[in-house]
């Protein structure tokens, strides 16, 4: 019974995600997307992997990366985590002005060291956040996000499906845009320093 309620919540999520992303990706101008009525974001509250507590106002006045994951993620963490290295090097002194964060849907397990030193092999400037299920569930649900644990067999679950979109919220904390998790860096940098530019 609980295997098949592990994947009733994986076909539903999988279902709203693919109606979700073509909407955020296809279905909105990028240059009308600020001032669009879809509701993405809103107010968090967790920790950074130095300990301090980390807020949705505390990069006021930058633009954010948003992307949710885990460091337990087989590929597709790692192939974000790179693009938006590579974007930052690609952005130069622009770069100041994102904020990329990681923060995991998998709390229990990603804990303040264990996220500092996963995202310190990728690049540094990425802030990785955590926090209790609670409030994990909280941001997720902000951004209309997806998680849920994947049994993969004798009794311990080890994999997390979630949904792979990185979000892009303006400087005052508005959603923009959302892009494939396949966006190559290069792509990611243009599209913010366009982005950026048409609200400066």
């Amino acid at each position: 019974m609980r295997r098949q309620q592990h994947l009733l919540v994986r076909v539903f999520g999988q279902l709203f995600l693919s109606f979700f992303g073509f909407a955020m990706v296809f279905g909105t101008p990028p240059a009308k997307a600020a001032s669009s009525p879809v509701t993405i974001g809103g107010p968090f509250t967790l920790t950074a992997v130095d300990g301090e507590t980390v807020t949705d106002r505390t990069y006021r006045g930058r633009w954010l990366l948003v992307y949710f994951g885990y460091t337990s993620c087989p590929e597709t963490c790692p192939t974000v985590l790179n693009a938006i290295g590579v974007a930052l090097d690609k952005l130069g002194p622009d770069a100041k002005r994102v904020q990329p964060l990681f923060i995991t849907v998998d709390p229990q397990r990603d804990t303040p060291e264990v996220m500092g030193k996963y995202i310190n092999a990728f690049d540094s400037r990425i802030v990785g956040l955590t926090g209790s299920p609670q409030q994990i569930e909280t941001v997720v649900q902000e951004y209309g996000a997806y998680s849920a644990p994947h049994d993969v067999g004798g009794g311990e679950t080890t994999l997390m499906d979630h949904s792979t979109y990185i979000y892009l919220m303006s400087a005052e904390g508005k959603f923009v845009k959302a892009f494939d998790a396949n966006t190559p860096g290069d792509h990611l940098a243009q599209e913010i320093r366009k982005l950026v530019a048409q609200t400066s």
